[in-house]
């Protein structure tokens, strides 16, 4: 064969493969995300292998060994005791909530390490959406954004670095920069979850904070983005660039490669993608029946994600992978 071109020249060998190779990701681009609770011991999450939900005590612990293994930002989601929980989620301003209270442990113990605090309600009421019902039980946008505003600025003071709201609300980024900017926080972020779909994948993590009611899932169409939908994405990122984010999330990942690249082609912002954690347990469970190869399907995946425009990854691989690369 007369083969001007022969691209195999270029995968001859690791050394040269390594020469050529186009993306990688390392430790530095991972986010660690963390359940917690106020409860005296720490228990496993059964849908989501090898995570727990933390009580505050063992949170230090853990923090104390990603510091040591080079993770440098976490983000933490509480589990919420029933009888906290209202219409409203109002526990969440409470000051002694544990997720308040996890953020100052934090901070005092690790002040290097980046906390992130997501910024919604469903932990917090008893009916599991993500905001304010009316009495038809439809989300009511404005009364949801102001409470908002309220646990952005708790959690600031309490010491996030930065703020993710991932409620999926018409104005809160402006509006809750603007309540942080009023309350002396012109430094802490807004990460805004800009583009979150009403997705099938968050079922583990609905599990992990006690959000799930029922056998059935919730309906979060009405706020969440619908997964048919591409265009509609830049619209809520060109608006939450307008007004004031400082970084943007695109949730879920693994399924939504084609999103994150459209992302990256239209702002010039941090982009981060959350692997959900049912993109965590998919990997799992087939490796658990022999039919992936674990270790190179974990990579391969946020090897992707990086791929297709990521600056970041929240993984709840983050930790194993730091202690493969220690």
């Amino acid at each position: 064969m007369n083969l001007t071109m022969r691209p195999r020249r270029n995968r001859k060998s690791s050394a040269i493969r390594s020469l050529v190779r186009e993306t990688s990701f390392s430790v530095s681009n991972l986010i660690q995300p963390i359940f917690i609770w106020d409860r005296e011991k720490s228990e496993a999450v059964p849908s989501m292998p090898r995570v727990m939900r933390l009580n505050v005590e063992d949170l230090l612990r853990e923090c104390e060994a990603l510091v040591r293994l080079g993770i440098s930002a976490i983000a933490i989601f509480p589990a919420i005791e029933p009888h906290h929980k209202d219409i409203q989620g109002l526990h969440g301003l409470n000051p002694d909530n544990v997720l308040l209270r996890a953020l100052r442990a934090v901070k005092e113990a690790f002040p290097e390490l980046v906390l992130i605090a997501d910024v919604a309600l469903d932990p917090y009421t008893n009916h599991g959406h993500d905001g304010v019902l009316d009495a038809q039980g439809r989300i009511e946008n404005d009364e949801t954004v102001e409470i908002l505003c309220k646990l952005a600025v708790v959690e600031a003071q309490a010491g996030a670095d930065i703020v993710a709201p991932s409620d999926m609300m018409d104005g809160r980024i402006g509006a809750i920069r603007y309540a942080l900017d009023q309350a002396g926080f012109q430094g802490t972020s807004l990460m805004s979850y800009a583009v979150k779909y009403a997705s099938a994948y968050y079922g583990p993590f609905r599990d992990a904070v006690g959000s799930k009611l029922g056998k059935s899932a919730l309906d979060k169409s009405t706020y969440q983005m619908d997964p048919a939908n591409s265009r509609e994405a830049i619209r809520e990122v060109l608006s939450d660039v307008e007004e004031g984010a400082d970084m943007l999330i695109v949730k879920p990942a693994g399924a939504y490669l084609d999103i994150i690249s459209m992302v990256r082609e239209n702002v010039v912002l941090p982009i981060a993608a959350y692997q959900a954690s049912g993109e965590y347990a998919q990997i799992h469970a087939a490796a658990n029946l022999g039919w992936l190869d674990y270790e190179r399907t974990r990579d391969e995946s946020l090897l992707a994600i990086r791929r297709a425009g990521a600056d970041m990854i929240f993984t709840y691989f983050a930790r194993e992978i730091a202690e493969a690369n220690s």
